[in-house]
């Protein structure tokens, strides 16, 4: 018996990891992908063409860069379903306009009118009855001090570059964007309870969790569609 059917977890499962820069989502896509022998899909960082620009000037690019994340992330959401599912997906489409699109506009770097402009875009193509959500968003989490030093270790220049005032000002709305999210079943993980990197065993009680999730959620999604 494969580590899915241990678990429960449905063949067609989309499962999407967020959290702020640092705690380890792509890690997390990886283990979790390797054991379930599901799909990846990840953020395209490298081929992103306005991402260096707009970490040397937020005011100029942040209305570009926004409108470049949800274009892609719909498309991508949209190819995971047409697959079937069977996905692990590092970052959620969610995020862009709960976190980064209104730190933006709230901090002056984005005006009011293209705020306006992408958070309805935003509203008409994802936050509707048509739009594909995940089964299950798993929120990663930690302390900031930890946060931090994992944005060092990995050494990604344009974020070395980035006053460690932003990463703070984007760990709290992190925290307060997951707190009324609702958009789909959450499960919430400390970066501290597991380390899939050095120990593999430690992603089993994670899949144990998921396994259960999933279960309890199509279960009081398939009692709602009956009643």
């Amino acid at each position: 018996m494969n580590a899915r059917e241990r678990y429960g977890i449905p063949h067609d499962s989309v499962i999407t990891i967020a959290g702020t820069v640092g705690v380890g989502k792509s890690t997390m896509t990886n283990a979790l992908a390797d054991a379930l022998n599901f799909r990846t899909s990840f953020e395209k960082v490298e081929t992103n063409p306005y991402l260096d620009k707009f970490y040397h000037d937020f005011e100029r690019w942040s209305f570009h860069l926004q409108i470049y994340f949800l274009a892609e992330r719909f498309k991508e959401q949209k190819k995971i379903f047409e697959y079937g599912g069977g996905f692990i997906q590092d970052r959620s489409i969610y995020e862009d306009t709960g976190i980064f699109a209104r730190m933006h506009y709230e901090k002056g770097t984005m005006s009011e009118i293209d705020y306006q402009t992408y958070k309805n875009l935003f509203d008409a193509m994802v936050m509707t009855p048509y739009f594909p959500h995940p089964d299950l968003l798993i929120y990663l989490e930690g302390s900031f001090d930890d946060v931090v030093d994992r944005i060092k270790e990995r050494g990604r220049p344009m974020e070395q570059e980035t006053p460690v005032e932003y990463w703070e000002e984007m760990f709290k709305r992190y925290e307060n964007w997951i707190e009324n999210f609702n958009s789909c079943p959450v499960l919430r993980l400390n970066i501290a309870d597991y380390d899939v990197l050095n120990d593999e065993n430690s992603i089993e009680p994670v899949m144990e969790k998921i396994g259960h999730f999933i279960q309890q959620s199509r279960k009081w999604r398939s009692s709602h569609l009956l009643t």
